[in-house]
């Protein structure tokens, strides 16, 4: 049966960041997600999750910046994370560090860290040996820490110039780095979007035990699961079947309201 988790950053936005814990609880949420902690106290998330019963399961490392006044300029800015930016590691790696530390207090297992938006002029060869090599460091720093780090493919419709975008990249910067606790975090909107063939993507790579985290959304207005083209239904059975057993992210926008959407949550979980 699917595990779904809330994705705060996208869900109850018409509540304040905090009680956004409350509804998903209410709702029947049991874990949630979202992009950014950092403008809150960690302890005040842990205390909210706490008091809901609920589990962290995947947060964003700084999309820019190392301080909240920063991360909130950078994301506010167009920041899409400095993994692969030449001559920004030092800000990279102080953003990796906060985002362990405040995994160490939210108890939360894994945390992904963005690519990043590609320089204007700038050789993709060039990007993708930053790349790696930052995510070296990082997924030692995540080793010691007890954490997995998550590589995304991003859709350029979306995010136009983000570096990493298909699946078959995100593997083989994987193979490249040569890290047990990096993997790639598997959006079926962006798939959809970028690649299309998406049960088929599903048979060849959950097997790898290579895709650490999914999510979810209606394609193409990134709305509910159960509205667009993508059947969902049919791939929550398949990824059943195939016996993947991670959470499934929903990052979608609401049509008319969070909870007055979750209809089609009820069924999903019974599959």
């Amino acid at each position: 049966m699917p595990r779904f988790a809330a994705n705060l950053s996208m869900l109850y936005t018409e509540l304040p960041f905090l009680d956004r814990f409350d509804a998903a609880a209410r709702d029947g949420f049991t874990a949630v997600e979202f992009l950014f902690p950092y403008a809150s106290p960690a302890k005040e998330i842990a205390t909210r999750l706490q008091a809901n019963g609920l589990q962290q399961v995947l947060f964003n490392g700084p999309p820019g910046g190392a301080t909240p006044d920063a991360i909130d300029q950078a994301w506010a800015g167009g920041q899409r994370g400095t993994a692969c930016l030449p001559g920004r590691e030092d800000e990279f790696r102080a953003g990796v560090q906060l985002a362990l530390e405040y995994a160490e207090v939210l108890d939360c297992p894994r945390i992904h860290l963005m690519a990043g938006l590609m320089p204007e002029g700038a050789g993709r060869e060039e990007l993708r040996e930053v790349y790696v090599e930052n995510l070296r460091w990082a997924s030692r720093q995540a080793a010691q820490a007890g954490r997995d780090l998550m590589i995304e493919p991003i859709n350029t419709r979306d995010v136009p110039g983000f570096f990493l975008n298909r699946q078959d990249q995100a593997h083989a910067v994987l193979a490249d780095v040569g890290a047990i606790n990096l993997k790639v975090q598997m959006d079926l909107y962006h798939c959809q979007i970028v690649e299309g063939d998406v049960a088929m993507k599903l048979r060849q790579y959950l097997p790898t035990g290579r895709v650490g985290h999914m999510q979810i959304a209606g394609v193409p207005e990134r709305h509910e699961p159960d509205i667009g083209e993508l059947n969902y239904p049919y791939l929550f059975a398949l990824i059943d079947e195939l016996g993947w057993d991670g959470w499934l992210g929903c990052e979608y926008r609401p049509r008319a309201g969070t909870s007055a959407g979750l209809g089609w949550l009820p069924h999903a979980k019974s599959t």
